[in-house]
């Protein structure tokens, strides 16, 4: 009896035993599968290409960054050795009490603008940018997971990371640096006012405000997301392993001193980290309370206690910051133009325009379709060129033809006066007569001249795009041939 249940007992141990080594077996093999699966769509996804693309476009941010500042530093410099020149005049101690420092400053901002900038931390950030924090965490991840990255994908992982760094300390100097001239624009006003040089400090404003408006298109570069950013991160901030190094790591979790459990902070599917939800919850731990469904009742009700009112004031500041916002933007004096900041391509307009011209002699209905590339050197001016083509309809409705009428290049611009009414002025080369291939369009002698002046309202559709009203005076007509109307009306779309 004893026997056999032993016999029994052995067989259902190994039994279980085999199929303990089985499962633990196939959950190796499954872990391993997922590894692995991890590991080819993590460096499929982190491409040279992607690399590169990131490389790019956080260098040429450095870059202008850095040259913008240097800018701004050179005029407030120049500006206020005038100042100082004006003031030692009158009573030289002033002046040397007012701008004894005031270039070491200046100095001691250019100096560090040719350096190399090293890592900032979280709690000495003035400006946070999401998309930065991502990469620069999302690297440091990678020296720390060893990944099956090709050398080449190595040394770019390495060169983006010094990038992305250097990036982050230029904004940095960026952003000490508008504090201070804005600082000492305060105290030169109120110094100023005795000697009668007020009207000295007008330019200080301007160039701030430039110099602001400048950084903050530079930041919406470097926030907005495009596909390849968006697929390097498609597979990492799914890690687990990722999310719990985020949280320890990120600039993010410096800000709100996070302990690194791996669970305070979470990635959503957004162009920035924070989601409304998370930040509630963030604040709700540092409070030592607990988060209720509803952030907004949760928040009203912590406002009504006074023990958590300065804990939630400080969050705040801290906040507003975290989420870019403005407050600290300089207000200008003077009537901006919106053009003056702007990129080169952010200052091209382009369009079409139509004009349709009745029959007249042995010439069919034509109608003008013309495509236009213009500049805006500032709110009021803008000049461009383009080009147009003749379509000719035919006699009427009864005898519709489409046939090749002639072609046109065209030269514009428009100076902008009141009620967004614009004079408008051109120089036009045409070609009024049929064609059948491009090669009959090489004779310069066919080609004939238009003056044009007249008026243009311009409209907006909806969001950025423009239409426009021509009238315009064609001052050569008369020596055209046919001689066609002086007067055109035309319509226009700028997008």
């Amino acid at each position: 009896m004893f026997k056999t249940v032993t016999y029994y007992l052995q067989k259902n141990i190994s039994i279980f035993l085999l199929i303990s080594f089985l499962f633990l077996a196939l959950k190796s093999s499954s872990q391993s599968d997922s590894i692995s699966i991890n590991n080819v769509f993590i460096q499929k996804n982190v491409s040279t290409k992607a690399l590169n693309y990131l490389d790019k476009k956080y260098t040429s941010a450095t870059n202008n960054i850095q040259s913008q500042t240097e800018k701004l530093l050179e005029k407030i410099q120049e500006k206020e050795n005038v100042i100082r020149d004006k003031i030692f005049l009158i009573d030289s101690s002033k002046a040397v009490l007012l701008f004894s420092t005031s270039q070491e400053m200046y100095q001691h901002f250019a100096n560090e603008l040719k350096q190399t900038s090293g890592k900032i931390s979280g709690n000495a950030i003035k400006e946070y940018i999401p998309n930065i924090d991502s990469i620069q965490t999302m690297l440091q991840f990678f020296d720390n997971v060893n990944f099956p990255f090709s050398n080449v994908q190595l040394d770019k992982i390495t060169q983006l990371k010094d990038q992305a760094e250097a990036l982050q300390g230029k904004l940095q100097i960026a952003n000490e640096v508008q504090d201070y001239i804005s600082e000492r624009e305060q105290l030169l006003k109120s110094q100023l006012a005795a000697f009668d040089l007020g009207k000295n400090l007008l330019g200080y404003n301007k160039e701030i405000y430039y110099y602001q408006e400048k950084l903050q298109g530079y930041v919406e570069i470097l926030n907005d997301k495009k596909k390849l950013e968006e697929k390097i991160f498609s597979t990492i901030r799914e890690l687990p392993a990722f999310k719990k190094f985020f949280a320890e790591n990120s600039l993010f979790s410096q800000l709100f001193n996070m302990p690194g459990s791996g669970s305070e902070l979470s990635f959503v599917n957004t162009g920035g980290l924070q989601s409304r939800y998370q930040v509630a919850s963030i604040l709700a731990q540092r409070l030592g309370v607990a988060m209720t469904s509803n952030p907004e009742q949760y928040f009203q009700q912590q406002i009504q206690s006074n023990g958590a009112q300065p804990q939630l004031s400080e969050l705040k500041e801290k906040l507003n910051s975290l989420q870019g916002s403005n407050s600290d933007m300089t207000m200008p004096d003077f009537k901006p133009d919106g053009q003056k900041s702007k990129t080169f391509l952010k200052r091209i307009e382009y369009g079409f325009s139509f004009q349709t011209t009745g029959t007249a002699y042995f010439l069919p209905v034509t109608s003008d379709i013309a495509f236009h590339v213009g500049y805006k050197f500032s709110d009021k001016a803008v000049a461009g060129i383009g080009a147009g083509y003749k379509l000719g309809l035919g006699d009427g409705l009864n005898h519709i033809k489409f046939s090749n009428q002639g072609m046109s290049i065209r030269s514009y611009a428009d100076i902008k006066t009141k009620w967004n009414f614009w004079i408008s002025g051109g120089f036009e080369y045409n070609y009024f007569n049929a064609f059948n291939n491009l090669e009959e369009l090489k004779n310069p002698d066919i080609w004939q001249k238009s003056a044009l002046l007249g008026i243009t309202k311009k409209y907006k559709i909806g969001g950025k795009k423009e239409g426009k009203i021509q009238l315009l005076y064609d001052f050569l007509a008369a020596k055209q041939v046919p001689r066609l109307t002086a007067l055109k009306f035309r319509l226009g779309y700028n997008l």
